[in-house]
């Protein structure tokens, strides 16, 4: 069912961002830092992968996944859901069915065998696609996911993610000069400000993670 009634963007990312810190998919750690899959150290990381383990906060977000892609996009954009392997496929249908659409998923290579797809389900010439993944970094992994969905016929000029991580200004150039736009719940600043608001996490580490939002690049490179 299409949700009908839903807070305002602000309070969206407010709350988003509360609910990742209550399930622990929030992960900070200035001295001993992640590495993105970019091999890039990081003292952030967000695994969204555990949202399909809390019904009430995964409905939820789902919900407010589809009312902001809708209202961005539009009613009656999208003739066709697809989620991009592996983590995009479970959040891909929630929102087909909220949105009483066709579902279908796209793989990351074709499978080597049968029919050598990389679209799995449905796709027609005349789909217009919605693409929904758990995340962005710098929106260079949804061009295959998009050039893939393009080759079938159908188009594909949206993506929508639960968190962008908001902080490498190039992110959204990447996707626009693709003909692709960007649809989110939250960012790391949104994540960072409820985190101040709670005692989850101490100062200095939250003030070390600022400084990785206020200079991402800088901060890889002098951990390099």
């Amino acid at each position: 069912m299409i949700p009908s009634s839903y807070p305002d963007q602000a309070e969206i990312a407010r709350l988003t961002a509360r609910m990742l810190l209550e399930i622990e998919a929030v992960h900070f750690n200035a001295d001993e830092p992640f590495t993105l899959a970019s091999g890039l150290p990081s003292p952030t990381y967000i695994d969204c992968r555990k949202l399909i383990s809390y019904p009430r906060i995964r409905a939820t977000l789902m919900d407010f996944l589809t009312i902001t892609t809708m209202r961005n996009a539009g009613f009656e954009a999208f003739t066709n859901i697809a989620g991009g392997e592996t983590a995009g496929i479970p959040f891909a249908a929630f929102v087909a069915e909220r949105m009483a659409l066709p579902m279908t998923y796209v793989r990351k290579k074709p499978k080597g065998y049968g029919r050598n797809a990389r679209i799995e389900g449905v796709m027609g010439e005349t789909d217009r696609v919605l693409l929904v993944e758990d995340l962005t970094t710098d929106g260079g992994s949804k061009l295959s996911f998009v050039d893939a969905i393009r080759d079938t016929g159908a188009s594909c000029a949206h993506t929508a993610v639960i968190f962008y991580y908001g902080i490498f200004p190039e992110t959204e150039k990447t996707l626009g000069d693709h003909g692709v736009a960007l649809h989110y719940l939250c960012t790391w600043r949104d994540v960072l400000i409820e985190a101040r608001k709670q005692t989850i996490f101490d100062k200095v580490t939250l003030d070390g993670v600022e400084s990785f939002l206020d200079d991402p690049r800088g901060w890889q490179e002098a951990r390099r």
